[in-house]
């Protein structure tokens, strides 16, 4: 099929039929005229009523007969809609819409759905509500209405799950379509998955928008709800993507090792390894996604801090009327246009008036040649210092890196030897060697940055900051990058077959409450210092 989308369209135009059959039902009635209800928006808002009506006597799984829906539309008429109807009025109304609108006068409904795959024409049919007999009282024998499959599919519809709430069923269903192995079904809740992390990202843009224009115009309730639907799309969003992503990956490596090496896969085999491809995109293009969130959750927050602080700074700006302050005043005193420019010059942004610096005049006066002839030997001195003092710039910045990488290359040596190592660990290991210490803690600054760096990147995907780092041509920075440096010493280690020590590294606290001391660090300046940090483990694969 050349248009993958269209495979569950007839399945999307029987949601749309729910809608169309039923407002085609009611807007060519006349009906309505006799009850009051002369616009369309009044009528759909009674069917709906009564639906939710039938809905609930059906849930609670008690009679709703034709006297009780006309009980029902009197209530609502008395409190709400205050049309001229009697209670007769009201069950003649109630058998209107029942019988009339949602049963179609007791016909069959259809609606041709166009299957792209079978290129026809598939009819499908609708259905809001059926009846059954009932006895009340064991003697009395009525008809009671209920909601058929229709009837609540299209009512589910109308009210959806909170806004927070639709990324985590959605990508609890696409988890589950991969834990069968269903990649025809993930595929499409993949899809629904990257729609709303672009619906949400729209969203931001557009609150950008508004509160740029006036942001008076944006109250904080709708501020606060965006955050609260943000933070909840960015909470654990990029991992769960990431661990999907890498299942994804071994599924379809699986597939295609099978049939390079062992035989021919199947149609339905070749179908899974497209579906799979197809997913792995879309989870690609989510991550880009869940960044582009991040990045104008952040900005978001910033612009709308910094209107309300602009718009909170115009309050003390003092107003004026021009006609009763300048107009009438003037005419009133010709002689105050004399001194009209006392009036404009801050309007005009007239500098102000320069006034005699006795200072300057008992300053010592030099002559003019002889100051430029100093200044000019002054800078061809500094232009003279400048290359010396750069060189030895140079020399500090190379011995702050060696001490970077030491403590780097202690860590990752004992993570090879291992695959795991704690904080407390490397503490008891460091002990009783003041070298060894030395090598972990330089001093406390490089120290501290080292494991703050190390914990705000939590896991590490070596393997993808290699590829990043062959497809990206960036600048050589001149202090301490983190990804740089780890990929340099990996490179040192790996032995000459090339074959990877370590693909991924994973960082975290330990929370059990304890906490890491060293006693007596020196900090760059030369003062003893302790550190008390948490207790952080170190995990590679």
């Amino acid at each position: 099929m050349q248009h993958e989308f269209l495979k569950q369209f007839p399945k999307r135009m029987k949601h749309v039929a729910l809608y169309a059959l039923l407002l085609a039902n009611s807007s060519q009635k006349a009906t309505w005229k006799q009850y009051g209800f002369l616009n369309m928006d009044e009528q759909v808002n009674l069917i709906f009523a009564v639906m939710l009506y039938l809905m609930e006597q059906s849930l609670k799984e008690e009679t709703c007969t034709m006297d009780d829906i006309g009980a029902y539309i009197d209530t609502l008429n008395t409190s709400y809609f205050e049309k001229s109807l009697s209670y007769e009025d009201c069950r003649r109304l109630g058998d209107f819409i029942i019988n009339v609108i949602l049963s179609n006068d007791g016909r069959p409904m259809y609606f041709s759905c166009y299957d792209f795959e079978k290129h026809g024409y598939e009819k499908k049919n609708i259905s809001y509500v059926a009846n059954r007999i009932v006895y009340l009282d064991s003697e009395v024998k009525r008809t009671s209405y209920y909601l058929t499959d229709d009837g609540y599919n299209l009512l589910l519809g109308t009210l959806e799950m909170e806004s927070n709430m639709k990324l985590t069923v959605h990508e609890m269903i696409f988890k589950m379509h991969l834990e069968k192995q269903s990649y025809d079904k993930a595929v499409d809740e993949v899809k629904n998955v990257f729609n709303l992390l672009r619906m949400q990202l729209q969203k931001i843009q557009e609150a950008m928008g508004r509160v740029r224009r006036n942001a008076l115009n944006y109250s904080v309730s709708d501020y606060q709800a965006i955050l609260e639907e943000n933070m909840d799309t960015i909470r654990d969003t990029r991992t769960q993507f990431l661990s999907y992503r890498d299942l994804v990956k071994t599924r379809a490596g699986e597939l295609e090792a099978e049939q390079i090496n062992i035989r021919r896969l199947t149609a339905k085999e070749e179908e899974n390894l497209g579906n799979l491809r197809i997913i792995e995109q879309y989870l690609n293009r989510a991550i880009d996604e869940y960044q582009k969130i991040l990045n104008s959750h952040l900005d978001l927050k910033a612009l709308y801090t910094k209107e309300l602080e602009e718009l909170s700074q115009m309050s003390l700006i003092q107003r004026f009327s021009l006609r009763s302050e300048l107009y009438d005043q003037i005419l009133e005193h010709p002689a105050g246009l004399l001194r009209l420019d006392y009036f404009l010059r801050p309007l005009l942004l007239h500098g102000p008036d320069q006034i005699y610096n006795l200072n300057k005049a008992l300053e010592l006066q030099r002559p003019t040649r002889k100051k430029n002839e100093t200044e000019s030997n002054i800078e061809e001195q500094m232009d003279f210092d400048e290359a010396q003092w750069l060189k030895e710039q140079e020399l500090l910045r190379q011995k702050k890196l060696q001490k970077y990488r030491a403590c780097l290359i202690f860590i990752l040596r004992r993570l090879l030897a291992r695959g795991h190592v704690t904080l407390q660990q490397l503490k008891e290991e460091t002990a009783s060697s003041e070298i060894q210490r030395s090598q972990l803690i330089p001093n406390t600054e490089i120290f501290k940055e080292i494991m703050v760096e190390l914990l705000k990147s939590r896991d590490i995907d070596i393997s993808a900051l290699k590829q990043e780092h062959r497809e990206f041509i960036q600048e050589t920075s001149s202090g301490f990058q983190l990804n740089e440096m780890l990929l340099e010493l990996l490179d040192e280690l790996e032995p000459p077959d090339g074959k990877p020590l370590i693909r991924e590294i994973h960082i975290s606290r330990i929370e059990d409450g304890t906490s890491v001391l060293f006693p007596g660090v020196l900090d760059e300046s030369g003062n003893a210092r302790t550190i008390r940090c948490s207790n952080i483990q170190f995990q590679s694969q």
